[in-house]
């Protein structure tokens, strides 16, 4: 799911690598990525919770889909990293999946993929293993097919024309004005595909990528990312924290919902900020897919730089992840779980950034907004 990911929407830095310059010659490049086993024995405590090890499974599957495309196969042809090669991804994918099937307790599936599997680490966005980690989702709206005094604010079809837009593209206020209402006036006349009840919602959903959305004749529609101008992601929870609106620290997607609700007129100053505008199709009721093409799976799937990280890989996280309780109130506690490496996103960069997808709907968007830990990640290969 082409998103950006919604703490990266909170404007939560990206992390780069930095390169030292010599006196002479650049340094030479570190690799992201190093054979590192986790300190302690890390065992996925979701797999003993309800279905989730047919969620596993199923997105292992969806890697495995994806590693039998052509396009696969060009993605690991010039991968930097010695020995993380396309074959062996996919063998990699295929043991995991027989022993996941094949043993019932995740202290004995750990035991088996500490024997049978090489880990490597990212180096994280420090050089030593400390990856940030966001959450992202894909949201329910309410939405018309027709415009309405409720409903006054679009999401566009893609121009027939975009790939033969000059440079610059327009910006987000070119295309939309400042307050998110002008689009019929210009180049976007006409591609109105549903209009939302909110311009804050209808941001996130180009933020997120994809959508379900509640319309008012009571069916559903799904619909997801099919384009985008030219300009980099500029985070909006960024632009406050640099204001001085919030601390760092304190920022949260519940927080600034809250904001712009109680203040509607910030949202002409800071949306605009935001230059790129993302485009949409109707997707069928076909659930969120990834950036490899294939749909992501709830709590399973990850967003990575696909430039640095290898696409559809089996890997292992351990982060401090919100989790709800009995009486309603969230509570943070440290997990570590098996993932496939399944998308990306404008706004996660280097090695040290990583998104989870949390899913669809209300629940999903509380706790996606809540993530933003440091944590670890690691990439499970057959040891050879």
């Amino acid at each position: 799911m082409f998103k950006n990911f919604i703490l990266s929407l909170l404007g939560l830095a990206v992390a780069l690598l930095l390169s030292g310059f010599g006196a002479i010659a650049l340094e030479a490049p570190q690799p992201v990525l190093v054979p590192t086993a986790p300190e302690t024995p890390l065992a996925d405590s979701l797999l003993s919770q309800g279905n989730s090890r047919q969620t596993l499974i199923d997105a292992v599957n969806q890697s495995l889909a994806y590693m039998r495309t052509p396009g696969s196969v060009t993605a690991y042809q010039d991968y930097a990293i010695s020995g993380i090669t396309h074959r062996r991804v996919q063998r990699s994918l295929e043991r995991f999946r027989q022993l996941v099937l094949l043993i019932r307790s995740p202290e004995v599936l750990q035991r088996a993929v500490s024997r049978e599997f090489e880990f490597y680490r990212s180096v994280g966005q420090d050089g030593d293993g400390a990856v940030i980690f966001t959450g992202y989702f894909e949201p329910t709206y309410a939405a018309s097919r027709v415009p309405t005094e409720e409903f006054r604010y679009p999401l566009y079809r893609a121009p027939a024309d975009l790939a033969d837009w000059p440079d610059p593209h327009p910006t987000r206020a070119d295309l939309e004005g400042p307050d998110g209402l002008q689009g019929s006036q210009g180049p976007l006349k006409g591609l109105e595909l549903v209009w939302l009840r909110s311009r804050l919602e209808a941001f996130l959903v180009q933020v997120q990528g994809s959508a379900r959305l509640q319309l008012t004749d009571g069916t559903t529609l799904s619909v997801g990312y099919a384009g985008r101008t030219n300009y980099d992601y500029s985070s909006v929870g960024r632009a406050l924290i640099d204001d001085g609106v919030f601390a760092e620290d304190e920022l949260s997607l519940p927080l600034l919902m809250a904001y712009f609700e109680e203040n509607p007129q910030a949202l002409d100053e800071y949306l605009p900020r935001n230059r790129r505008f993302v485009f949409f199709r109707e997707t069928g009721g076909s659930p969120a897919i990834g950036s490899l093409g294939f749909p992501v799976t709830a709590g399973r799937s990850i967003a990575t730089d696909k430039s640095m990280m290898p696409p559809g890989a089996l890997a292992l996280v351990t982060l401090p992840l919100p989790q709800r309780q009995p009486d309603g109130s969230w509570k943070t506690e440290r997990i570590s779980r098996f993932v496939l490496d399944q998308d990306t996103g404008g706004a996660i960069r280097g090695p040290g950034r990583v998104d989870l997808f949390i899913g669809t709907g209300v629940e999903a968007g509380e706790q996606a907004g809540l993530i933003n830990h440091t944590g670890e990640l690691y990439y499970l290969l057959l040891k050879e």
